[in-house]
């Protein structure tokens, strides 16, 4: 029985990141500690091997699975916008802090609920739904070329690929945090 590894991680802090800003599908950069970052996911995959790197299509998971692939040179990047951020809607460009400051509840509701989506955007349950179809193309790709890979994205896309890999409860999966200077592996049996 042979097995094979996807390698997971999440872009570098981005300005939204770092001033405390839904980001959802809007573009935000690296900041230069993002950039730090993701330098040190490529160095702690350094001597791993993969032949494909997946990443969402937003600039900054690209940016950060770029900077990981200096390491795997030759190793293609195949964007999959199925790995895209949650989409915030109306939250988007909004302050978390002075959101949760003003409604607590409400804030809690929008930005952890399964089910319900803030005005505009999407659920947890809705990025699930979108992430699913690429989990079962990911491992049908594995199984069918033998092959590791990395994929670059998104604290929120990043959940359903954990919940998945990890057998998660949906309660689980909502508790998670994903650091921006860390990578998770999973064995695939091929």
């Amino acid at each position: 029985m042979a097995y094979r590894t996807v390698y997971i991680f999440r872009h570098g802090e981005s300005v939204h990141n770092k001033k405390h800003i839904f980001s959802g599908w809007s573009r935000s950069p690296l900041t230069k500690k993002g950039r730090n970052q993701a330098a040190v996911v490529g160095r702690k995959l350094k001597n791993k091997k993969f032949s494909m790197c997946f990443s969402s299509d937003q600039d900054r998971a690209l940016e950060t699975a770029k900077i990981v692939l200096k390491y795997h040179k030759g190793v293609p990047i195949i964007v999959d916008a199925r790995l895209r951020e949650r989409n915030y809607g109306k939250l988007t460009g909004k302050n978390k802090l002075e959101l949760e400051k003003k409604n607590p509840r409400q804030y809690q509701i929008w930005h952890r609920s399964y089910n319900i989506a803030p005005p505009g955007g999407e659920s947890f349950k809705m990025v699930n739904a979108r992430v699913a179809p690429f989990i079962k193309d990911l491992l049908k790709i594995m199984k069918s070329f033998k092959v590791n890979v990395a994929i670059s994205a998104h604290g929120n896309s990043i959940r359903p690929l954990r919940k998945h890999f990890e057998h998660l409860t949906i309660s689980q999966m909502r508790k998670i945090e994903n650091p921006h200077d860390k990578f998770w592996s999973y064995r695939v049996k091929v």
